[in-house]
């Protein structure tokens, strides 16, 4: 086979793939919207302050129904994981409730 036998449908195929219809790329998916809170954080502001005994955070736990919380005190280690619906009550170094967030 000549070279230009073999040039002629190499170029003729180069062509016909430059001119074939091309799909666009898939949209990226939007942005995910922020996550509110669902622990509920908020309603117990009344509770800053307190000390952080067993029967309060009880009064918490019987507010929340089978929602976690958890207590986190002073030089606590706790873990990174996030879950919204999970109440978090920071304790000071005295025993007192410092703040409710969710994570």
């Amino acid at each position: 086979m000549s070279p230009k036998a073999f040039i002629a449908p190499v170029a003729m195929a180069m062509t016909l793939a430059a001119c074939a219809t091309q799909t666009p790329p898939e949209a990226a998916p939007p942005p995910a919207a922020e996550v509110e809170p669902t622990c509920g954080a908020d309603q117990f502001a009344s509770y800053v302050g307190q000390p952080a005994t067993d029967a309060t955070i009880a009064a918490i736990q019987s507010k929340r129904g089978d929602k976690p919380i958890r207590v986190i005190k002073p030089g606590m280690a706790v873990t990174m994981d996030y879950r919204a619906e999970r109440l978090n009550v920071d304790v000071d170094e005295s025993g007192a409730i410092k703040r409710f967030y969710c994570s």
